[in-house]
């Protein structure tokens, strides 16, 4: 009774009905003439739908061709009474005045097309991400739809730029980044952003991704041939267009480094603005040099500023230039964005630029106009813009010290270095690419380092990175001795000699703590020894042998009674 009931309610809305049990046997059916279907209680509904596994799925669409007509088949189950399915059908008509086709067609595009598309809502989940998005980024939809797209990606709220179209209205153009990563490597895309507005309100965001797999493919192949095409025009541009740096100066043989190096690559081939992040001594000029004379421009300007070593009032009429009569003493004079022309304009340590003047650079980033201080007349801006800063983006907007929506506009691409310390190759190979740097340009005959110093360089932490490494081995050289057997850590500076035995210690305890008693005593006598020989080298004076293993007195003092070292 329930079934026909409900059959003849269902009836209203589509052509036909079909009640089963839950073995699939037809219990009662209603089907308009138009859906030209033979149907009683006897049918084999297997045969009838074509569906070998008979598993009908609660709120499952399914669509099958009989009798040269198009049927879109809905599954309800009833649980109560009596476990019934509930099959409603209707003719799928393919005229692209039905809604319903238009949908169904645009859900069959997206998901063939080869540019990911990704979809979020006003609450930021992610409500569609089709399968070209998937095989790009390395993620399952299945997996991600439904989450927000901070979850879904491991970042902070405040970063996500679907939740920053949604709330602006306005579109982000061709940006070039990673959002995930698979094994570690970053998955980066190209894509661009835009808001969807119903009746003048936005009602989601969208995201078109492109595949640009074969085109990086293509592009690395032909990298060579580049360099080697523009080899000699270079060389003659590179000593008038403000640069001294190529890719082919940047050293390290770690697999972050010739990763970032492919990035940046590809990245400086476009005019779109970049930020570099990466810690004092990382090389980020000489990345956006390299950068700069990788790109088209590379015949135009290449204008450099740190933003920290000018005072305020400077700093904003030395980008933005000046008119007569502005200020006491100004003069007509243009700025830098005015002067790189169609070159690249890099500000190094834009973090410590001012927030009053962070407002005016982004309005000249967003605007691409720049207004002289004191003039009403407004000049395009036509260079690209590198800026770099030695502090994470994230923690400077979390502490009010950069904003966000500059943020947005520096950091059309970002690229990031890592430091030296999470690079232990290349602290290895620029060690040794640094002693034969020097001993050549120095003309001596510099012994190898010992065990116990190489281990212990590898070990610190290196705040100044590369650059301070290179100082590092340049003092070395000059220090050392031709009849030195080896070079040892009283040959290091003593103001990072003390550092280094520090972090060794600190290393050396923390080895203590987690091993076996045998590897204690091993690293004890080690100690010892080292501290016995420099003793020797002395002739036991405490102040000398502290000063050359870079520790106080009193903490000589201390391990000479640890060890129980006597003067012979």
């Amino acid at each position: 009774m329930f079934a026909k009931l409900f059959g003849s309610f269902a009836k209203n809305f589509v052509d036909g009905v079909i009640v089963l049990d839950s073995s699939n046997k037809v219990l009662w059916f209603e089907l308009q003439e138009n859906l030209n279907l033979s149907v009683d209680t006897t049918t084999d509904i297997k045969e009838l739908f074509r569906r070998g596994d008979l598993q009908f799925i609660d709120h499952e669409v399914f669509y099958v061709e009989l009798q040269g007509k198009k049927l879109q088949v809905s599954v309800k189950h009833m649980e109560e009474p009596d476990q019934l399915i509930i099959l409603c059908i209707k003719e799928f008509a393919f005229q692209l005045d039905n809604n319903e086709a238009r949908l169904y067609c645009l859900e069959e595009v997206i998901k063939t097309i080869d540019e990911g598309v990704m979809m979020s809502n006003a609450d930021g989940e992610i409500t569609l991400y089709n399968e070209a998005q998937e095989k790009m980024e390395g993620l399952r939809a299945q997996e991600i739809i439904g989450k927000p797209l901070w979850d879904a990606y491991n970042y902070n709220p405040q970063f996500s730029e679907h939740r920053h179209v949604f709330n602006t209205g306005k579109p982000i153009f061709s940006r070039y980044r990673a959002h995930s990563k698979v094994a570690g490597v970053p998955q980066y895309v190209s894509y661009s952003t835009f808001p969807i507005k119903k009746d003048g309100e936005t009602i989601g965001v969208f995201s078109i991704s492109t595949n640009e797999s074969k085109l990086k493919d293509q592009l690395y192949q032909t990298i060579e041939l580049k360099r080697s095409k523009y080899q000699v025009a270079r060389e003659k541009s590179f000593s008038s267009n403000g640069t001294l740096f190529t890719f082919e100066d940047i050293k390290g043989q770690s697999t972050a480094l010739k990763e970032l190096l492919r990035e940046a690559q590809a990245v400086s081939i476009h005019n779109t603005d970049t930020l570099i992040v990466g810690e004092t001594g990382t090389g980020k000029e000489l990345f956006a040099q390299s950068m700069h004379n990788h790109s088209p421009r590379r015949d135009k300007p290449f204008v450099a500023i740190n933003c920290a070593a000018i005072p305020e009032n400077l700093l904003e009429s030395t980008l933005f230039g000046t008119v007569k009569g502005a200020f006491t003493g100004a003069t007509d004079q243009i700025g830098l964005f005015e002067y790189a022309k169609e070159g690249t304009l890099f500000m190094d340590e834009i973090n410590s630029m001012p927030m009053t003047l962070q407002s005016k650079l982004m309005r000249v980033l967003q605007e691409r106009l720049v207004r002289r201080v004191g003039s009403n007349d407004v000049t395009p801006v036509r260079c690209t813009v590198i800026s770099a800063s030695n502090e994470d983006p994230e923690k400077l907007i979390e502490e009010e010290r950069m904003r966000l929506d500059l943020f947005y506009r520096v950091a059309n691409t970002s690229l990031f270095i890592p430091p030296l310390r999470d690079r232990p190759e290349d602290v290895l190979f620029f060690i040794n690419y640094f002693l034969e740097t020097f001993k050549e340009k120095m003309g001596t005959r510099t012994p190898p380092l010992s065990p116990t110093l190489r281990d212990a360089l590898l070990r610190y932490s290196w705040p100044g990175n590369i650059r301070e490494l290179e100082h590092l081995i340049q003092n070395i050289v000059i220090r050392v001795t031709e009849d030195a057997k080896a070079i040892e850590i009283q040959h290091l500076p003593s103001y990072i000699r003390g550092k280094i035995v520090s972090e060794q210690h600190l290393f050396e305890s923390k080895e203590e703590t987690k091993s076996s008693r045998p590897i204690k005593n091993l690293l004890n006598q080690s100690k010892r020894r080292f501290i016995e020989s420099t003793l020797e080298q002395t002739d036991w004076n405490i102040s000398a042998t502290a000063r050359k293993l870079g520790i106080t007195r009193q903490s000589l003092q201390y391990h000479i009674k640890k060890h129980q070292l006597v003067k012979p």
